[in-house]
């Protein structure tokens, strides 16, 4: 179903709007198609500029007084694609004994999503992408009591930017109470470097180069000539480019980012939360175990390390990435099929993205709300015959079962670590039905001990031996590490 108007023409860069009303019924056969991606040949089968869809799924037999527990799951990406469109919720629908609804969508990515510049918000919208989001989530508001959901009970979920942005709607408008939702849940937050739009200017002046918009004057028609571009031409413009100063090669991983705007992302998230400018629900926040495996370089010398993590945070002088290799100077367990520095490069990009953002968001959440962690560390054998490890969202097979991501769950969910599936997503339900992972939690597996600052204890989800375990000292320091360079990341000012 539409939940917003086609963001094409004018409508590009433009806050979503209201979809134009349609009479009689409208047959919900098929999944629709997905957001521009970076990167994307263009044409695409599935892929369209008409984009902004929501799909739902709800027990048959519900009726708008039900008022079932709503689940809206946030897809991830890097804010430049959708890799986690149209998963199918039809199975957590149904383990939890017909009592939620799930609902996933899509929004803008990439160049149709997050370019900024002074130019664009002159006569259009910053961070369109967040702002399709908060528009699904007045969505949900308004409508989802037709499909048995409760819209006063609703939880955010999601994965790797899709969690970022569970964070970026906690802190919307500076922590604005909107009552959109009364739990988060967030898979691998994703915390890149978020920039203020001054520093986005040049990808503005590189996407007029690169579309034939550079010669219009005034500026008010370098906006409009490209709203009047063809998709293609756009898509053509929508590809991995150096950050300014960086070399050409290799090149960021995540290009295109939310910006400081000031009025959706008043200010860097991680300042936000430290400040408690965030809105006060329960949580549900973690990790895997090797976060940065699927992203690091087969890095062979520390050079090649330094170099990455430049590339990826510009701001990281040759001082400061000296520094972050004294941080791991231990030696690490060499992997298959890497070389010698690959364990370095990845355990730093994961701890610096994505592990220590969530553990230092789940500090400065306080003891005033319901905090639970965990660290996923299911082993599969091909994963570590390929030397990765427990990979960046490996976690999501268990979640939504292996039969619903899209062909993306390892043949381990159908044999040797099947055990796990309703384990991991009995947890996920039970916190979406009563705000706490233990209420209708598995037979059989562990209490999840709530996160406090001190302690600091996380829940390990494990094949046949989930438990819960403290953050180890030598963990902690390096997060305290990450957080001190908040300010070069563009994580925290």
């Amino acid at each position: 179903m539409r939940f917003a108007a086609a963001p094409v023409g004018d409508l590009r860069w433009r806050a979503p709007v209201e979809p134009p009303r349609i009479e009689g019924v409208e047959k919900a056969t098929r999944l629709p198609p997905i957001c521009w991606g970076l990167a994307m040949d263009y044409p695409k089968d599935g892929v369209d500029e008409d984009c902004l869809f929501v799909n739902v799924w709800t027990p048959s037999r519900a009726t708008p007084q039900s008022k079932l527990p709503v689940w809206v799951f946030i897809g991830g990406g890097g804010y430049i694609s959708l890799t986690n469109a149209n998963w199918n919720g039809a199975e957590v629908v149904e383990k939890s004994d017909q009592n939620i609804v799930m609902v996933n969508f899509n929004y803008r990515v990439g160049i149709f999503g997050f370019l900024a510049s002074e130019r664009v918000r002159e006569n259009g919208d910053l961070n369109v992408g967040l702002l399709d989001q908060r528009m699904l989530l007045h969505w949900v508001k308004k409508h989802i009591g037709e499909f048995g959901g409760d819209p006063d009970h609703v939880v955010i979920h999601g994965a790797s930017a899709g969690a970022g942005s569970v964070a970026m709607h906690m802190i919307a408008y500076g922590g604005r109470e909107d009552k959109l939702f009364v739990g988060a849940a967030a898979e691998s937050i994703f915390f890149p470097a978020q920039p203020t739009v001054p520093e986005l200017e040049y990808q503005f002046d590189r996407a007029l180069n690169q579309t034939g918009c550079q010669d219009k004057s005034p500026r008010s028609e370098q906006i409009s000539c490209l709203r009047k571009l063809p998709t293609a031409a756009l898509q053509a413009a929508n590809f991995y480019q150096p950050f300014p100063g960086r070399p050409q090669w290799p090149q960021p991983l995540f290009y295109w980012t939310p910006c400081i705007d000031g009025t959706f992302i008043t200010d860097l998230p991680s300042n936000l939360f430290q400040r408690s400018r965030f809105v006060n629900v329960p949580v549900l926040f973690g990790t895997d175990t090797d976060e940065g495996s699927l992203f690091a370089p087969n890095a062979d010398s520390p050079s090649a390390v330094a170099t990455f993590l430049g590339n990826n945070y510009p701001n990281l002088t040759p001082n400061l990435t000296t520094s972050i290799l004294a941080q791991y100077s231990k030696p690490l367990p060499s992997l298959p099929q890497h070389a010698p520095y690959f364990p370095i490069a990845s355990r730093a990009y994961g701890e610096a993205t994505f592990i220590c953002p969530s553990l230092n968001v789940l500090t400065h959440l306080g003891n005033s709300t319901k905090r639970f962690s965990y660290r996923y560390n299911v082993q599969d054998e091909e994963n570590i015959a390929s030397g990765v490890g427990v990979p960046h969202l490996f976690e999501a097979a268990a979640v939504f079962g292996p039969d619903n991501i899209g062909g993306h769950a390892k043949a381990s969910y159908w044999t040797y670590n099947a055990p796990i599936v309703p384990v991991v997503m009995k947890y996920w339900i039970s916190f979406v039905r009563a705000l706490d992972p233990n209420v209708y939690r598995e037979n059989g597996s562990p209490k999840w001990k709530e996160w406090d600052n001190k302690g600091m204890e996380r829940l390990v989800l494990e094949t046949g031996k989930s438990r819960m375990e403290s953050v180890s000292e030598e963990e902690r320091e390096r997060c305290a590490f990450w957080e001190g360079l908040g300010e070069v990341l563009e994580q925290r000012r």
